[in-house]
Order: structure tokens, then C-alpha cells, then sequence
């Protein structure tokens, strides 16, 4: 089996107690491991794939729990480096009612940030694998380097990109530098994972369809389009297959679309789909790997916390198999 690699921030999430309340107003928070790279990784290995995390941590207690965390999950943690320069990246979050999210982050500097261009390894990546990124990382730090460089390696070697722009505005100076951000490093994706909450804000566009194909630019190969409740699509230059989510009572969306690409990222290496061969697959199975991925994405959401909720395989076929109906 082919692997994934994961570069970008790992964090620990202070998951609130209490929903419907304001972050200034929550009494206790849960302290769970996050970021989404993290969480993408970590959905991989949960599931019983091989996983790769590219990151740094701080020399603190925090860094300590990530990295216990991941190494349970069977996470590769040997590029996963430390420093004393920085402390471990934190975020507070408020969860409304319907479970959906704010955010507080302290991240200025965080040990993440400092991951640098010769820190990242031309050996570590294989023909067949898939790197996948995400924009929280690509501000104007060491670590933007750093994922330019194992962009180019992964070019490089056969391996396969995939983009999640994972929109966090908190994190940047401007609306208009994250937008660049995005867009800049879009063209070097084969696979594009965005949301109907990030559409228009990235393209600029209002109409739907004319949006999504002006995603196809560079090496773009498909667009996976998540529209929350309503489901998921996969779209490339030949066909658009839709599929709908499963019901479930919402809990906390942290980590829903993490989870959800991840699974489908551990599907492509299961099966070994090459990236390649994208544009050659059928209708039944994309339709296979979206439901499995909304199977994954629905358990997620159905418990707080994202890697604490993530599924194994086993449980998600057997969630699938008694929900065949409520599709």
C-alpha cells in the first residue's frame, strides 16, 4: 500500500463543555489533538492506512500529547520534529447549538511554523503517494517554504498532490492575502477538496457550475466539492457524481471535512488509484469512495473532537450497511 503524507500544523484544540455559548462565556474545555493535516492523517491510519506526518512541535506538554496521540494511531512521527523556539500551536472553539464553530487561535509564532525547505526529505517521497496540504500553512513563515519544497519533490518522484484551502481568515492579515494564497498554489494540485462555505469567497464566482470549473486550472485532475448535510461531489473533466450524506445527530463538526478527505485519500492508496488514473474511473466507483468517505465524515461529526471521533474501517461498513436506507 501506498502512503500519504500529511505536511502542515498539528495542534491541540480546546474543545468546549458546553454548547449555544459564546467562547468568552465557556466554563471548561476538552483537550484533543487537531489541525487539520493532523486530522487527515490521523483519518488515514484509523482507517488502516499508512500515514506520514510532516510538522514540528514545541518541547512542551502539548507537543508530548500530539505526538503520544499519533504514534497510537500509527501515524509515521519520524520527520515530525521538535523545537524550544516556539511553543505547540493552540486553538480555543465555541460550538453552537448545530454544532458548527468559532475559533481562537494562539499561534504567533507557533513550533509549526518553523518547519523549513531543508527539513523536508526528497527520500520520503515515493511513486504513489499522495501529499496532501492545506492554506493554514502557506502564510509568510518557514514553513511555506517548506511545503514548496515537498510540493516540488512530489512532483518530482510521481507523487501525487492533494489541496484542502481549509479556510481559517483569523490566521491571516487580509481576506485578500489568503485568497492569493490559494490561488497561488491551486495549479500544483491534481486533487481539490473544498467546501460550498470557501466557493465563491476562493473563485470569486457566484454561479455554482461556473465555479467549480474554474478550479480546473494547472494540474488540477478533480474537484471534491463538500456541501455539508447535502452531501458530497466529485467532479472531473469528464463526469460530476453526486452523492448524499447519511442522517445523523450533529455533535461537533470539527474535523468533518478532514475526515472526510482522509478517507478518501486512504481509499485512492488502498486501492491503489493512481492519480493518474483519476479521469478513468466510473461512476460506481466514485460513487463507492463518496459514500464510504460520507460514512466516515458522519461518524466523525456524531462525537466531539476530531481525532478522538474518527472511525476504523470496520465500524463504517457497519454503519454503512445499516444505513443503506437513509440515502
Amino acid at each position: 500500500m501506498s502512503k500519504v503524507i500529511s505536511i502542515g500544523e498539528a495542534l491541540i484544540d480546546f474543545i468546549p463543555q458546553q454548547k449555544g455559548k459564546t467562547l468568552k462565556d465557556v466554563d471548561g474545555f476538552l483537550r484533543v489533538p487537531g489541525g487539520a493535516p493532523l486530522n487527515v492523517i490521523a483519518a488515514v491510519c484509523k482507517l488502516g492506512g499508512r500515514g506520514m506526518l510532516l510538522t514540528k512541535l514545541g518541547v512542551d506538554a502539548f507537543g508530548d500529547k500530539i505526538l503520544e496521540d499519533a504514534n497510537i494511531l500509527g501515524i509515521d512521527t519520524l520527520r515530525v520534529l521538535r523545537t524550544k523556539e516556539a511553543n505547540t500551536a493552540l486553538a480555543f472553539v465555541s460550538l453552537r447549538e448545530d454544532g458548527e464553530r468559532d475559533f481562537s487561535f494562539y499561534r504567533n509564532p507557533s513550533a509549526d511554523m518553523l518547519l523549513s525547505e531543508d527539513e523536508i526529505n526528497k527520500e520520503d517521497f515515493e511513486y504513489g503517494d499522495i501529499l496532501h496540504f492545506c492554506s493554514v500553512s502557506l502564510i509568510d513563515a518557514p514553513i511555506k517554504n517548506a511545503h514548496e519544497k515537498a510540493i516540488e519533490y512530489a512532483k518530482a518522484n510521481g507523487v501525487g498532490v492533494s489541496f484542502d484551502p481549509h479556510i481559517r481568515l483569523p490566521l491571516w492579515d487580509s481576506e485578500e492575502s489568503c485568497r492569493e494564497a490559494v490561488l497561488e498554489s491551486l495549479p500544483y494540485a491534481d486533487i481539490v477538496k473544498i467546501s460550498d462555505e470557501e466557493l465563491e469567497f476562493i473563485t470569486g464566482i457566484k454561479d455554482e457550475e461556473k465555479a467549480l470549473k474554474s478550479l480546473f486550472v494547472g494540474d488540477v485532475k478533480a474537484v471534491v466539492y463538500t456541501t455539508g448535510s447535502k452531501g458530497a461531489k466529485f467532479i472531473t473533466t469528464n463526469l460530476c457524481v453526486e452523492s448524499d450524506t447519511f442522517e445523523v445527530k450533529v455533535e461537533d463538526t470539527t474535523g468533518a471535512g478532514d475526515s472526510f478527505i482522509g478517507s478518501l485519500l486512504y481509499q485512492l492508496s488502498a486501492n491503489s488509484i493512481k492519480i493518474e488514473d483519476l479521469n478513468r474511473l466510473d461512476k460506481e466507483k466514485i460513487k463507492e469512495l463518496l459514500k464510504f468517505s460520507n460514512g466516515v465524515a458522519a461518524l466523525t461529526v456524531s462525537k466531539k473532537g476530531a481525532m478522538a471521533a474518527l472511525p476504523t474501517r470496520g465500524e463504517v461498513e457497519d454503519f454503512i450497511n445499516k444505513n443503506q436506507n437513509t440515502l
